[in-house]
């Protein structure tokens, strides 16, 4: 458990739920799923893409500014992102707090372009590596919202989102900060990018009413779907009453690797990472737990045997959004909080349509999220209502 709780005092994301948190939480009260068959490269496949309302602003931002013009989207989702979170909490620009937004990939179009160019010419454009950078994410943000706290960018993979909230924790427990803006931001949908999970045998050919059956714990094979999207959160120190939700525990842990993209079949870093955010409180005082559950069939059996592992006879509402939003990557954990946050300002849970519970929650206080990145890099958060 913390020595203080953490606000979370605001909100923002882009994802194909929309940009509000009003549109996203209708979107997840529907019980249809938001992806899309698109041409990637040369083939057909199921992703989950930003509408075109978003990718339109996305595109005025690119143009509003000489400096932004070849930057990567997930630079711009990210600035996009950043300037709805820090105008709902009311951030002064330029003041003071830290920033830390990561990436799973990184510029991923723009490599492959100036990789291609590279190819085909025998050399390399001028901005190809400062606008390739993983840090340049933050860096960007930074500079947009004239802040004047650290900078941190990262890469966990798919855990990266909820690493920076433990290091944006960390940064405020020390007493070095009192805010933090943290999340991540990603934009996958590009053929090689598509191609290397395809080459895991994970990506999703299903024919379905569900490309991505995440949580089905009977599926057969791997339903992975990749979506676009970025995710941030204002931390402060403290129990704020403009708190949408408090941080209670953070828990994280790795296991020994025994293959180089799975984890073990029980999950021991998860039992590590949620053990470790329940801290002394009783488990059955766990309302939810948003799972990271990829659709993967080891990905979700191994969650799940940890979540039974650790709560025994009381396993509390699970669920997920990938079913619905697909794989974000680097964004993936913030919008799972996203999710728990509005669960809990709702009060009502979401669940998975093709998924069959013995009962629903009736209230929520208390919520877990999960994220593990390759190599078995768990991370859990406890939230509760403020």
């Amino acid at each position: 458990m913390l020595k203080e709780p953490i606000s979370i005092t605001a909100l923002s994301s882009i994802s194909a739920l929309g940009e509000t948190q009003d549109e996203v939480w209708h979107s997840y009260n529907q019980n249809e799923h938001f992806f899309s068959e698109a041409n990637i490269g040369e083939q057909k496949v199921w992703v989950s893409q930003l509408p075109e309302s978003i990718k339109l602003k996305i595109e005025d931002l690119r143009q509003s500014d000489t400096k932004y013009r070849h930057l990567d989207d997930t630079v711009l989702f990210a600035i996009y992102a950043a300037r709805k979170a820090v105008a709902h909490t009311g951030w002064a620009e330029g003041s003071q707090f830290g920033i830390n937004i990561g990436s799973s990939r990184g510029a991923t179009s723009l490599f492959e372009k100036y990789h291609k160019a590279f190819l085909d010419e025998g050399k390399s454009s001028t901005l190809s590596s400062p606008t390739t950078t993983l840090g340049n994410i933050s860096s960007w943000v930074a500079h947009d919202l004239k802040s004047k706290g650290p900078e941190i960018s990262h890469s966990i993979t798919c855990s990266t989102a909820l690493h920076a909230v433990l290091n944006a924790v960390a940064w405020i427990q020390s007493g070095m900060t009192d805010k933090f803006l943290v999340g991540g931001s990603e934009a996958p949908l590009t053929p090689f990018t598509i191609a290397q999970m395809q080459a895991l045998k994970v990506y999703s050919r299903e024919k379905s009413d569900y490309p991505c059956l995440a949580m089905d714990l009977d599926k057969n094979r791997n339903t992975m779907v990749l979506g676009e999207a970025a995710g941030l959160a204002c931390l402060e120190k403290g129990n704020k009453s403009n708190a949408l939700a408090v941080i209670e525990g953070i828990g994280y842990a790795t296991e020994p690797l025994e293959h180089s993209v799975s984890i073990s079949t029980d999950a021991q870093c998860f039992q590590d990472s949620m053990q470790m955010a329940l801290g002394t409180l009783d488990p059955s005082q766990v309302d939810a737990v948003v799972m990271h559950a990829p659709g993967t069939i080891k990905g979700d059996e191994s969650e799940f045997n940890a979540i039974q592992k650790v709560f025994c006879n009381k396993i509390p509402f699970l669920t997920t959004n990938k079913w619905k939003v697909g794989h974000t990557f680097g964004a993936s954990g913030l919008l799972s909080l996203e999710m728990a946050v509005l669960m809990l300002n709702h009060q009502r849970p979401i669940p998975i349509p093709f998924v069959t519970y013995e009962a629903l929650p009736k209230t929520i206080e208390k919520v877990m999220v999960n994220a593990v990145g390759f190599g078995g890099n768990a991370v859990s958060i406890l939230l509760s209502k403020r």
